[in-house]
């Protein structure tokens, strides 16, 4: 009875230890920095020196730098302390210098030996912005859209009609915010999200001859005409700024003619209804002060994108690629553009897309249309990102998309890039584009993604592999280096 007992006594001690060890494992930790006061409250438990650091810079709005190697779990539970007790408490035996900065932001050393070691930056990404009176809304067949805005205080701006997907627009952001809420209950409603914008696309910049790698020059790729519906001739859909086809020689024969998801109001809305016939779009050239002609950003991905079809397929293919501008005459692009373009390219039979944008607006009806297209078979490669953190950029991070970061230099992830743990593979992150006989570089995880989808479309058209077994095959060949 005894020994029973004295089972059964340790049986509860190792439940009641275990119960604990599972809530301190699953404790949230959290971290409130009020910075007009000065004062800090933090209840953390085992939380690393990375992410918490990551935390500081972004509540305390400091520029954080670490000495490289040094490391650090947090366990801290105060209420209203200044920030130097702080993060004495939260940095333990970790020794810290903050500099005061009268024109920007204080300046925070993080470092074991000596403060001139903390070299290595704490980058945080940048938190979403929102189009402040806009909303996507899915709804269920048959849901009178326009009677079910008007009850809320709306009008539909955008359609897509064969989906159930519209945009919805307010008088100003309290109502957008009180018609989430709203729309979130209504049993008619089966998503709906903010607008996001989209990062700032990457710069492209004119290089001198003498720059260009030796092996460097205009791309030669010859179209093979595809036949009709053939399943080993791919289209790639290029979701990105408008480009300038004509200006790129006989590349041109591999582009078919550009279509546009966008109008022109600069709000971010399209009155364009993807049940109406397909407008034809003939975009403009961008022009610097001085005169020269760059190339967008789409025509640069447009160039990549033929260069990895040349270069895996020995110059001769019959892949193709379908622009579709989701940037009109703006600077930027939103959820619901990027919703309207992949709607539109898959409409025109593309069975890539190309999706070298991307931000950190997590837009559910954006994710409910590009698993759409994932599910009929489209393969679709994102950009990951050209900051160098750990967290999900979208739609590249959506599941079922290849997520794509960029390389610096042969097995080494450039110092710009997304290493989050969604990303499948890593190309080179630097494009050479002609336009004419004028050289231009981008470099991001922009026209990483557009290598990756050269390769995929090129590949298929030579020997028509399962797409299964293309992508399988990238994945072992361009892997994700180490942090």
């Amino acid at each position: 009875m005894k020994m029973r007992f004295t089972k059964l006594f340790l049986l509860l001690v190792l439940l009641v230890c275990a119960v604990a060890t599972l809530r301190a494992a699953t404790a949230t930790n959290s971290l409130v920095w009020h910075k007009a006061a000065d004062r800090v409250d933090a209840d953390v438990h085992g939380e690393a020196l990375w992410p918490l650091l990551e935390q500081i810079a972004v509540s305390a709005e400091w520029k954080i730098f670490v000495e490289p190697g040094a490391e650090h779990k947090a366990s801290a539970k105060f209420k209203d302390l200044p920030s130097g007790e702080a993060l004495k408490m939260l940095l333990g035996d970790l020794n810290f210098a903050m500099v005061p900065q009268t024109n920007g932001p204080s300046l925070l050393y993080v470092f074991r030996t000596t403060m001139h070691n903390a070299t290595k930056q704490v980058v945080v990404a940048k938190p979403a912005k929102r189009v402040a009176n806009q909303l996507l809304v899915h709804v269920k067949p048959g849901t009178a859209i326009d009677a079910l805005a008007k009850s809320i205080g709306a009008k539909v701006v955008g359609r897509m009609d064969m989906l159930g997907v519209y945009l919805l627009q307010f008088g100003d952001a309290a109502a957008t915010d009180v018609a989430l809420a709203q729309l979130k209950n209504n049993s008619d409603v089966l998503d709906v999200d903010y607008n996001y914008y989209f990062d700032p696309l990457p710069s492209v910049e004119p290089v001198s001859s003498s720059s260009v790698p030796a092996n460097s020059g205009p791309v030669s790729l010859k179209l093979n005409p595809p036949t009709s519906g053939d399943p080993c001739s791919p289209i790639i859909g290029l979701i990105d700024t408008g480009i300038q086809s004509q200006s790129l020689g006989n590349l041109n024969q591999s582009i078919l003619p550009a279509l546009s998801a966008v109008g022109d109001t600069g709000s971010g809305a399209s009155p364009q209804s993807l049940g109406d016939p397909v407008a034809l779009f003939t975009p403009k050239q961008t022009t610097a002060a001085a005169g020269v002609v760059y190339p967008t950003h789409g025509t640069s991905m447009a160039y990549t994108i033929l260069n990895a079809i040349s270069q895996s397929s020995g110059g001769s293919s019959s892949a193709r690629v379908l622009p579709v501008d989701v940037y009109g005459t703006g600077g930027t692009t939103t959820s619901w553009n990027v919703a309207m373009g992949v709607k539109l390219a898959v409409d025109n039979g593309a069975t890539i897309l190309n999706l070298s944008l991307g931000g950190a607006g997590d837009n559910s009806v954006l994710n409910n249309v590009l698993q759409q297209a994932i599910s009929a078979g489209v393969v679709v490669f994102g950009a990951a990102g050209n900051t160098p953190v750990n967290t999900p950029t979208y739609p590249a991070a959506y599941p079922g998309v290849y997520d794509v970061t960029a390389l610096g230099s042969p097995g080494q992830l450039a110092a710009y890039a997304n290493y989050s743990p969604q990303v499948d593979m890593a190309l080179p992150g630097t494009s050479v584009v002609y336009l004419g006989s004028q050289a231009y570089v981008v470099q991001g995880t922009s026209p990483a993604t557009a290598y990756a989808s050269g390769v995929a479309a090129g590949t298929k058209s030579v020997n028509c592999l399962t797409w299964l077994e293309i992508l399988s095959a990238m994945q072992k060949k361009f892997p994700v280096p180490a942090k």
